[in-house]
């Protein structure tokens, strides 16, 4: 269960001084900034923005994969592969919560929440906007009335628990703030401490 939502980014400290750290808090990126036209240029200010808190910010594309020659389905599981070895060299994760192609977050990102989490790594997620049951009244144009609750045109109901994402992914995180600035202040905390 996460213990801390910033809502209010003016409420989180934007420094912090690593004194006599030998070794690197790594930190996997995750998030759809692979998507991007151009992921380089993004995964470039996330790694910035980690560097000035002392991290180091690992992209999904920092394996450096060629799979030009490889099947469809062999070049996703080799992306798969690479990607859980990424995680598995870092200290924590940065989550990109954004909707991603409908109103919840992208998957491949809440798979790597979920994976970090189950091997005991802090997770922040950040930017994430409204409630997961705004975003989905949004996106279907209104939802239906059954009972107390709301449900798509298909009539399954969207939970509301007032969390950015479904329960899994929300508490799942030890915190879910406003940007990537104050999600990796708050991660070079957490590792820090460990």
């Amino acid at each position: 269960m996460f213990d801390v939502w910033i809502e209010d980014c003016q409420t989180a400290s934007n420094s912090l001084i690593l004194k006599d750290k030998e070794m690197t808090i790594r930190i996997y990126l995750a998030g759809p900034g692979v998507f991007y036209p151009d992921p380089v240029a993004h995964s470039q200010e996330l790694k910035e923005i980690c560097a000035q808190c002392g991290l180091e910010g690992v992209f999904p594309m920092d394996a450096g994969l060629d799979i030009s020659n490889l099947s469809k389905h062999r070049a996703a599981h080799a992306i798969y592969e690479a990607n859980i070895e990424l995680i598995d060299s870092c200290c924590g994760v940065m989550a990109d919560m954004q909707a991603f192609r409908g109103p919840g977050m992208d998957g491949g990102t809440a798979f790597e929440m979920g994976y970090a989490v189950a091997k005991g790594l802090p997770v922040v997620g950040y930017n994430a906007r409204s409630t997961y049951l705004e975003r989905t009244r949004g996106f279907y144009n209104g939802l239906q009335k059954q009972g107390r609750d709301e449900a798509d045109p298909l009539g399954l109901i969207v939970e509301d628990f007032d969390l950015v994402d479904n329960l899994m992914m929300a508490c799942g995180a030890q915190a879910i703030v406003c940007d990537a600035q104050n999600a990796a202040d708050l991660l070079s905390r957490l590792c820090a401490a460990d």
